[in-house]
């Protein structure tokens, strides 16, 4: 297959999969994020961290430079003292249980970007989440894994297994989706 042909054929996987997209759950985590009354936590390990970043920045200084909106969100994955520190002394599946102990609250809400859904310090961070009492969005991908049987609200993107490209893209669209209609939406009030 030449790059032309790969490219149209990835671009018409992209648009297939964006298809498959519940949006009666991303309705639901817009609400959410609309009704929330804590702090917003995202994490996220790899690509999946860039889009924590990414996604803490646009929910949080993009919104609020524009005055539209003023959520409270940090991405656990940003501080790399910090997750070297936690990984080295006591486990890499304690980076994030270790940033949410004993501050999360119950009104808070933790964002878990996951394309497996079965990352050990995602899993054990929303773990600790759902002791806490907080709302868990999971955004998965391949079978949901272990993320999608525990999140609250399930913004799963069905694929193969091992189609990171795909559903890293798609979870960075529904961040622009969201950030978009947020501007949007409040802007026409």
């Amino acid at each position: 297959m030449d790059f032309k042909e790969f490219t149209i054929d990835y671009i018409s996987k992209l648009y297939k999969t964006l298809q498959k997209l519940d949006l009666i759950q991303l309705e639901e985590f817009k609400n959410h994020l609309l009704t929330n009354e804590g702090r917003i936590y995202i994490i996220g390990n790899g690509g999946s961290s860039s889009t924590a970043s990414h996604m803490a920045n646009d929910l949080s200084i993009g919104l609020k430079r524009r005055e539209k909106q003023s959520f409270d969100v940090v991405s656990l994955s940003d501080n790399s003292a910090i997750s070297y520190a936690i990984a080295n002394d006591i486990g890499f599946e304690n980076v994030f249980y270790m940033q949410l102990k004993d501050i999360l609250k119950p009104k808070d809400t933790v964002i878990a970007i996951s394309c497996s859904g079965n990352s050990p310090n995602i899993i054990k961070a929303i773990t600790y989440a759902k002791e806490v009492g907080s709302t868990i969005v999971g955004l998965s991908g391949f079978d949901g894994g272990k993320l999608y049987e525990l999140a609250d609200i399930k913004i799963h993107i069905p694929s193969e297994k091992n189609e990171y490209g795909l559903v890293e893209d798609i979870h960075q669209i529904i961040d622009h989706i969201l950030f978009t209609y947020f501007i949007k939406d409040t802007s026409e009030k």
